[in-house]
């Protein structure tokens, strides 16, 4: 079957970004891929749109068409995907799979989401419709408080602390201080972390990703095409696995199914494993979800998620540098657009021009979670192909 390549990516800044429509951004962060890629928008065979909810959010719906439309290329197949927060990279397979079948040539995935024109209780709302309405949104579970659920089960059955919690934003916070793209570029102590007002015990603000506007975007290509461009990085796998959208009717809330299974698919199809990674992205929209999907690539043992982040393993000096750029809790959230974003960062570190680059960098790969885990996308990319 053809291989398929990313040649190009590009983002805006996030943020709250209310001089711009989501039009505008999605429409921003496809030209920056497609400048990236030194490539016009005549050579896109099929457009992706990851978005998880602009219907509610805006009143918008039709994103395929509506970005299409805007970028000059309004004749080509065009379709929104949503899987909640995995939304962006439900999108790039879609693409990845739409190139790998011999479909098309060059497909071009854009995440976007904008969020801040809403109030916050409104966002908080929107983003409960991602749980099972009859059994959590509706008797008012937040996210927020499904992930405090998780922090808390965590912390009675493994001894995770509340210090090791923190210590994931404020590393993050660290590696996203440079960042230009990132909502909040700043550092962040532990007694910050510690400091900051409780959210859903024993989460508190400073452990929870924030509201976000922004959009992110990939040119992919297939093996064909990916000659005419420098620097193609290779898609080795790109795996899905769903569990319960309910927490409790989940095996363990404790541990993430989906995601270990999408890992465990992805490392079979590669011939690869953790150990071969040099860089992940892993979905920190809440401290805790950090460390659990830290256990579930397999990066560390169950359970010793938090000894691992104390430990420094996941530094950008570590075992295995873990969003290197800041992750969800420095760069934000814009919750269609994260998957993307991840993968333009993994992108930028096997090409060697990452603003936090590893030395050395040929494999990475990326963990997006949508809901509190009832979707699980997993991409592995390298620099070289191996086992696509």
């Amino acid at each position: 079957m053809t291989n398929v390549a990313v040649v190009g990516v590009g983002q805006t800044k996030f943020g709250e970004l209310w001089e711009h429509s989501l039009r505008d951004l999605g429409v921003k962060a496809a030209a920056a891929a497609l400048g990236d890629a030194k490539a016009e928008a005549g050579i896109v065979q099929s457009l992706y749109i990851g978005n998880m909810s602009a219907g509610r959010f805006l009143g918008q719906e039709h994103l395929g068409a509506l970005i299409a439309d805007n970028l000059g290329i309004p004749h080509i197949p065009a379709v929104r995907c949503e899987a909640a927060c995995a939304s962006g990279s439900v999108a790039l397979r879609s693409a990845y799979l739409d190139i790998k079948s011999g479909n098309a040539d060059a497909a071009l995935v854009v995440g976007v989401e904008k969020m801040t024109d809403l109030a916050n209780d409104e966002v908080s709302m929107t983003l409960a419709a991602a749980g099972d309405q009859e059994w959590e949104a509706g008797i008012g579970l937040t996210f927020a408080g499904l992930y405090a659920l998780m922090a808390r089960a965590h912390m009675h059955k493994f001894g995770t602390t509340r210090e090791q919690l923190a210590m994931v934003s404020v590393q993050n916070h660290s590696n996203g201080k440079n960042n230009p793209y990132a909502q909040f570029n700043m550092a962040v102590t532990l007694e910050d972390v510690l400091n900051s007002s409780v959210v859903a015990d024993p989460l508190r603000l400073l452990d929870c990703s924030p509201i976000t506007d922004g959009a992110a975007a990939a040119l992919l290509v297939s093996d064909k095409l990916a000659k005419q461009f420098e620097n193609p990085v290779w898609i080795l796998a790109s795996e899905q696995a769903n569990d319960a959208v309910a927490l409790h009717d989940r095996k363990s809330i404790v541990e993430m199914q989906a995601a270990k299974m999408a890992a465990k698919k992805a490392y079979e199809k590669t011939g690869l494993s953790a150990k071969h990674m040099d860089v992940a992205e892993v979905h920190d929209c809440f401290s805790i979800n950090e460390i659990i999907s830290l256990e579930a690539l397999g990066f560390c043992e169950p359970g010793r998620g938090g000894k691992f982040v104390e430990s420094g393993a996941a530094a950008l000096d570590g075992e295995i540098p873990v969003n290197t750029t800041g992750g969800l809790k420095s760069i934000g959230h814009p919750v269609g657009a994260t998957g993307v974003r991840q993968i333009c960062d993994i992108v930028r570190q096997l090409r060697g021009d990452s603003i936090n680059q590893i030395k050395g960098a040929k494999t990475g790969m990326n963990l997006n979670v949508g809901g509190s885990g009832a979707t699980a996308v997993v991409n592995i990319l390298g620099n070289e192909l191996k086992g696509a």
